[in-house]
Order: C-alpha cells, then structure tokens, then sequence
C-alpha cells in the first residue's frame, strides 16, 4: 500500500467525509493498525512533532542589531572620544549603542519563544489502538491511520476524524478563540466548513473537557491545524514601527549632512584660510562631535520606558518599547469579541413565555438587576406563574453554581448555565425544599438535559432544558396564562425564536410535565411535554468598552470585531457597542472571504465592522489588506490561532487572564485585565508619548547643530574656534544627563484623543517643525558667536570669552526648552512653569553642574574656563530671554498661517 505523502494527505478534506470514508482513505480501520505497519508509517511520515529550526548563533543574531546608521553614528563618536582620551564619555556612548543593539536582540528571541510555546501544548503520551489492543504509546509515535481513544482531561495529540462520540466536548479555545466548549459528534461538515464548525474533528492541542470518543488520525506534527498556525507565525514577518523606520531615515539623513559639512568645512578652511591640515583635522573631530546627537537613542529609549511604566499603570504591559509609540499611530484596531468587547459572562436578555415577553437588566454574574414586561414595562415577580415554571424548570435543570468572592462573582460550571442561575436569583428563587430524583445529563446527540424534581409541595415533575427545536418536537401543549395548557403553537414559538437568534442571542428553551410516580429518565420518556417559553442569552458588552469605542471614533481610529462567532450573534454586539459609525454593519463571514481574493477583500476591508466565523489564515489576511491600504493595525487575541495575525500586524494586543503563553510572546503588549478600554488609554498614552520624543527631538537637534554650526562658522570665516573640543563635550554631556531627559515626562496634552491618528509616512520632524530647527540654530550659534566677540572687545582675555561661549550655549538650551514644552501652542502663559516638576530639577542640577565648571578650580584647569562676572551672566541670560521670545513669536506667525490654510 503506498500512502499520501504529508503534503498531500487527506486531512484538509476528512471533515467533510464520513468516517468510513476516511478510515478506508488512510487504510485503517476501527481495530486500527499493526505495530510494523504504525513503524512504516512513522518512517514516512515522521514524528508527530511540530518543525524546530536550527537556530541561529546568539552571537551572530547580536551583531546583525549593529547594522544600523545610528550605531555606527554612536561608534564613530565613541572613537572619536577615545582618541581625545575622554574615556568616560567613551564609555557612556559605547554603552548605550550596545544597549540600543541589546534591545533589537532581546525582541528577537520572542518569536523563537512564541514557537517554542506551541510546541508546549502537544500531549506527551496517547491512548493508540495496536494490533487490536489498546496501549499508551508517546504521543510523537503517532501516525495517520492510528485509531485514538480521548477522554475527558486528556489533551489531543494529533487531528482525528471521530468514528465515535460519547457526549464529547472539547475546549478548542486555543485554535477557534471561543471560550464555550465545542460539542462534538461523528457527523461531518460542509467543504468550507470554519475550523469551529468541524463537529466531526477534534484538533491536536485542544483539551476534552467532557465525555468521551474514539478518532483516528488524519494528520500529524506540521500538517496539523496547530501546526499550519506555527508556519503562520514563522512567517508573519513583523514590521518596523513608524518611529523605527522615521528615526532610520533621521539618522541616515544626519549622517550625510555631517559628513558632507565636515568634507565641506575642511576644503573650505584649506581654500579660503589655507589653515593646516592638522588645524582642520581637529575642526573637523570637533564638528563631527558637536553635530552627533550621542543623546538620541537614550533620549527615546527613556520615553519609551518610561511610558511602558505608565501603561503598566493602566494595566498594559508592553513586552516592546517601540509598540508603546506605535500605539500613537494607530488607525484600526482589529478586536476580538469574547472578554475583550464583551464580559464573557453569559447573561439573559429577554424572556418569552406563552403569556407575555420579559426584558431582564443587570450585566454579568452579578445577581443585581430585574425582569420588566416588555408591555408595559412594569417589573414582573414569580407571583406570574408562566413566569415561575419557567424560571424554576432552567434553575432545577441545572449544574452550575453561583459563587461569591468579596465583591466578585463567579459560576462554577457552564457559563450558558450560570447565567439561568443568576436570573433565578435576581427573580429570588428559593431552590430550598427541591429535591432532585434522576436526571439525564446534557447529550450533544439530544441538545437537551432532563431532571425528575420533587418541589416542597411534593409535586413531581420531569423538567427540561435545551435546544428549541429539540424540545418543541416532544411538547404536545404549551402553558397556558392561566396555568393550565393548551394546544401547541409550534409556528408561533419557531417565528420567536428565529426572532430572538436574528438579534445575536442564544436560545435555550424549557418544558415540563407532572410525573405521578418515581422513575429512571431515558430519552424515550422524554415526551408529551408541555412547553413553557425562550431564554433568550447574550454575552454582554462591557460597559466601559462602549465609551471605549466612543473615544476611538473621535480619534479617527476604526474599530473592527474580528471572531469565530457567529455572525449574528457579533452583528448584534457590535450595534450594542456602535462599532459602526452610521449603524450600518458590514459583516463579512469566513466563508465569503474564503472566496475573495486579496484585491477584492483589501478593497472592502476599512469598511467592514464585523468579521464572523474566521481562521487564522482569515485574520492574517485581513490584516495584510487593511496595511496594503495604508492603515495601521492593532490586532488583539487570546488564542493560540491569533498568534500568526498579531506578529504580523503593526501592534499585537494579547489577553492576560485568558490568553494563552503563544498568543502573549507572539504579542507587543498584554492586557493584564482583558479590556478593550485598556487599549484605548494606551492609544492615548502612546500618543503622549510620541509627542514627547517630537519634543525631545525638537530640543536636541538644534541645540546639537548649534554647537556644530559654532564650528563650521568659526572655520568659514577664518576665526579661531569659541568652543575647544573638551568644552563641546561638557556641553553635550551637561545638557544631554539633564535638560534633554526632562522632556520625556511631559503629561498628555489637551484633545490628544480628539485628533486624527498620525500619517505613518510624515516624518517626525514635519514641514511646520523642521523650518524652527533652522531658526533656534541660528539664533543659538548667534548669540554664543555674539557673546564670544562681545567680550573679547571688551578687552577680556580670551578664557572669559571661551567660557562666555558655553555659558551662552547652556543658558540657550535652557530658555529654549521651555518653547519645547508646547510646540504648537504658546509657551508664553503660567501652564509653562507647572505640570512637569523634572524640568526644574533639571535646570536646578544644570545650573549647579554650571556654575561648578565654571568656579571650581579643578574644572578651570580641566576646561580652560575661568570666573565670569555679573555683565557676562546678564548678557548670556538676555540672550537666552530674547531666543525664547523670538521662537514664540515664530509659533504665532505658522499658527497663524495654518489656520489660514485650513479655513
């Protein structure tokens, strides 16, 4: 016999064939195969292990993180140094371009670790049926043919085609992202059937959570759904972040205007001054020191890191700096519904019995909240008798309990339920005195669960709970509102249920009968019921998400629901969550986006609110559509299928509580409370953040071209330098360990969340912003070139005028700090002075700093600086006054004519 190679094994298609079909398809049957026939096959098809790659040398992988123009930019500055012999500056920059490089190395590893995850979640052993007996056999001797037995607590080894099922459930949460437990049967599924609705399948990594059954093997190690998602991750390439890739082309940018300007500097000083080369040399060293910002990438990381702390205070916590910026730049975030939008806790919504409909308030497990006729709105009691058989039928046919922890709520057992607990509480429902006699659990084969209950009057009924069209089959009368019954309305009660699915609730039904003796219940007896009315269940949005969603929409942000859900159910939550701006919800299922091709679904994909039913190949390629149109995405999830979609997208958001540990390596940020207003702060937070970098950057760059322009002026016009090397090097360090950090704490601005989400292709430094930069260079090299020839012609020596010089430079950068406080708005108000107390411990510790290179003798003669008097300090200071007034005056005339433009 010669068997499909992997590539082309039947597994794909199993779910749509009967189990014969397959078992004669794998050439198996159900006494399963022979020990040398199981090792052949193991031969062809391999271990049932998920593929490890060869893993590339720590080394290697941290070295390529040194390919960048901004390393080189900090090593060329840290050789620089080292030949000035100033070691400790040496150091420092040496440090933080390994830390820089660290970062990307650290990051690296997390998609390894993410793969390593999934591998974690295969069983270890298996229940295989072998010439005829059952043994235990490791899991990773599995192969396709193998007949396997599961069980309740076991985790699935490998993909099976059911040949038997016994009230069999499976969680499948890991591969569907649905937490309820899936019901399984041997029957197959259509073709093009969703992972979740392949009832006939059960998938390796998922865990039995009830029953029992017997499979055989379709597909093994890679060729498992499990294993198709961890190709999908390996090759869901992340992308660089907006910051990343604008801070690259900076850097590149910076690099060539240096060295262009320092080749320029020393032809011209050749040319035009005929100074030596030895002279121009050094110039040359100088420039290059003065115009490399060494503060640059501490300055972001620092930002960075400490909005990761703030988040965290929010309740994200952010595994990657960058994502924290990136955030800021979001503009669709694509959400999962259970316990992100939604509470994941079952509750009923409506209630419909023979002789009127109920509305049911309250949210979640908390038994708070009542039960109205929708009528007349009235408030409705157990004194209605339709009312009380219904609610005491689904509250005695039932396992689950309600459990109070402090000011928390729970339900042990099924959350569907949970939820006819909690309403019988809130209707106040006395179980006490009810005792139950037999009962006949919950079979996926009946969609019914059935109890004999004997109630404090000692009546004895046979009371059951489940599927509507299960139930509406064996009922022969329904209640009538005067307690007795009447003939069955099955037209009217199959209208009302269609009428409650088509608002997105589940339905269960109820039905009773009086049973006058004490009996066994089997599923023949379960008949000639009298029908008692519709539950209708819902898992409600959370409250907070809502406003939530609301936020987002003013920022320009879309947000989309991408689930396994059905999609009625997901249409209906997000009406309730107004995910769509004009209450026209687009939903599009697996199914049709099986059939679009890339073109089609990138064309519908920003208008679409809800995606139902999806697979992990749908959610990545949803993903690819919404960048392909210019969008930045911000995917969320809790299983391991979103693991693939949420490395590829620009952000991966994954739950806390309930994710699994695939789904949080594969992600940028962890909800530690799995709420979707938590990824609203943090769109805020990240946009502070951003603002905050623009800041920093807004300071550092012309404060840092000022120092070089000083230079490259002195050199052009035939003078001897105001700034000596070592004096360049104190200014940077100075004002980079305290004025350039102190940006980094700036709080978020009025109306952050009131503006669109930032153009990923503007540059950090815009058309409005770039022409300052320009101005303040200018007016800083002025003022520190002004000062210089001032006190020179006073006839000071030429120490007081050098020393003049860098006085000026630092009390420019301090002056102008404070216009960096508000880049778009006036600085000339008391809102400067306050709200962010670092910036005067900053200029506090630079004054200190200051005065000591001044004054203190050791300093004097490791500088060359020298005392200066009251003239030279109020020059310098009216400098620095006068440089903050003319940036206002800058900001007021580009206000001015931006608000022209946009009239």
């Amino acid at each position: 016999m010669t068997l499909d190679t992997p590539t082309s094994a039947p597994a794909p298609a199993a779910h749509a064939q009967e189990s014969d079909a397959v078992l004669a398809q794998l050439g198996s049957t159900p006494n399963g195969l022979s020990t040398a026939e199981a090792a052949a096959r193991l031969n062809q098809y391999g271990p049932n292990r998920l593929a490890e790659g060869k893993p590339r040398p720590a080394l290697l992988r941290l070295l390529r993180h040194f390919r960048n123009i901004l390393i080189y930019i900090l090593l060329g500055a840290a050789v620089i140094k080292a030949v000035y012999r100033d070691w400790l500056d040496f150091w420092v920059i040496a440090t933080v371009a390994v830390v820089t490089a660290l970062i990307g190395f650290i990051q690296e590893g997390q998609a390894e670790r993410a793969l390593a995850g999934i591998r974690n979640l295969l069983s270890l052993s298996a229940h295989v049926r072998r010439d005829g007996s059952w043994i235990e056999v490791a899991a990773d001797t599995l192969v396709p043919g193998d007949i396997v037995r599961i069980r309740a607590g076991d985790k699935i080894p490998a993909d099976l085609r059911l040949i038997s099922a016994n009230q069999l459930e499976v969680d499948e949460s890991a591969l569907t992202g649905e937490s309820v437990a899936a019901a399984k049967s041997t029957d197959s599924s259509p073709h093009d059937a969703g992972v979740g609705d392949r009832e006939g399948m059960a998938f390796s990594g998922t865990a039995v959570t009830g029953g029992a059954g017997v499979g055989v093997v379709t597909a093994t190690g890679p060729n498992t759904e499990i294993g198709h998602i961890q190709s999908l991750i390996s090759e869901a390439q992340p992308l660089a972040t907006p910051l990343t890739l604008q801070l690259d082309a900076l850097s590149k940018r910076m690099a060539l205007v240096i060295f262009v300007a320092a080749a320029a500097m020393t032809v011209a000083g050749r040319l035009l001054h005929d100074d030596s080369p030895r002279d121009l040399l050094t110039a040359a060293i100088t420039f290059a020191v003065a115009a490399v910002p060494e503060g640059l990438p501490a300055i972001v990381t620092i930002t960075l890191a400490l909005g990761v702390q703030q988040m965290a205070k929010e309740q994200a916590i952010t595994r990657k700096l960058t994502a924290v910026e990136t955030l800021g730049s979001v503009t669709t975030i694509c959400s999962d519904k259970t316990g992100t939008l939604t509470l994941n806790e079952m509750t009923v919504r409506e209630i419909v019995t023979p002789a009127e409909r109920f509305g049911v308030t309250g949210e979640g497990y908390r038994p708070v909240g009542e039960v109205h006729r929708a009528s007349d709105g009235s408030a409705a009691s157990l004194s209605d008798f339709s009312l009380a058989a219904l609610v005491a039928t689904v509250a005695r046919c039932n396992d689950a309990a309600l459990a109070q922890d402090g000011d928390e709520w729970s339900i042990v057992g099924a959350p569907t339920e949970g939820s006819l607990v909690v309403l019988a509480r809130k209707l106040g429902f006395d179980p006490a005195g009810h005792t139950r006699l037999a009962e006949l659990p919950f079979d996926s084969a009946t969609k019914f669960m059935a109890v004999l209950d004997r109630d404090p009057a000692g009546v004895i009924r046979l009371m059951v709970k489940g599927a509507p069209d299960r139930l509406l089959e064996r009922c022969t009368t329904e209640l009538a509102p005067d307690g007795s019954t009447q003939p069955l309305d099955s037209t009217r009660w199959h209208a009302a249920v269609d009428e409650l699915g088509a608002t997105g609730l589940r339905v269960l039904a109820a039905a009773w009968t009086r049973r006058d003796t004490l009996s066994d219940v089997a599923v023949e007896s379960v008949r000639d019921l009298t029908f008692l009315g519709l539950v209708g269940i819902a898992d409600p949005p959370r409250p907070e998400a809502i406003e939530a969603v609301r936020l987002c929409h003013s920022a320009g942000i879309r947000v989309a629901m991408i689930t396994g859900d059905h999609a009625a159910t997901a249409a209906a939550i997000s009406s309730e969550l107004g995910l769509a701006d004009d209450d026209a919800t687009r939903v599009v299922t697996g199914a049709e986006l099986q059939r679009m091709s890339d073109s089609e679904l990138s064309a519908i994909a920003p208008e679409v609110t809800v995606f139902a039913r999806t697979s992990p190949e749908h959610k990545i390629r949803i993903v690819r559509a919404l960048q392909s149109r210019g969008q930045v995405v911000a995917m969320t999830g809790d299983g391991v299928n979103d693991a693939p979609a949420l490395r590829r997208a620009d952000i991966g958001i994954a739950m806390g509580i309930n994710g699994t540990e695939v789904t949080k390596e594969a992600a940028d940020i962890v909800l530690a409370d799995d709420d979707f207003a938590t990824i609203e702060r943090a769109v805020a937070e990240g946009r502070r953040i951003f603002d905050n970098i623009q800041k920093s950057l807004m300071f550092l760059l012309p404060t840092t071209f000022a120092q070089a322009l000083v230079v490259l002026t002195a050199v052009l016009g035939g003078f001897v330098p105001p700034l000596q090397p070592t004096q360049v090097l104190w200014v940077n360090l100075v004002t980079g360990v305290t004025l350039s950090i102190a940006l980094a704490y700036e709080r978020e601005e009025p109306g952050v969340m009131n503006r669109p989400p930032r153009d990923r292709s503007t540059p950090v430094i815009d058309r409005i912003l770039l022409p300052r930069i320009i101005l303040v260079s200018i007016l800083i090299t002025a003022a520190t070139i002004g000062i210089f020839f001032f006190v020179l012609g006073t006839g000071s020596d030429f120490a007081v005028a050098q020393t003049s010089a860098v006085t000026m430079l630092v009390l420019g950068q301090a002056t102008y700090l404070f216009n960096c406080r508000f880049l778009r708005s006036t600085s000339v108000t008391p809102r400067v002075l306050v709200g962010n107390r670092v910036v005067w411990y900053s200029i506090g510790i630079l004054f200190a700093i200051q005065l000591t290179f001044i004054y203190a003798p050791f300093m004097q003669a490791w500088f060359d600086t020298v005392p200066l008097g009251p003239r030279e300090w109020g020059i310098a200071l009216g400098f620095g006054v006068a440089i903050f007034l003319i940036v206002e005056v800058e900001k007021a005339i580009v206000g001015a004519v931006e608000r022209r433009r946009s009239a």
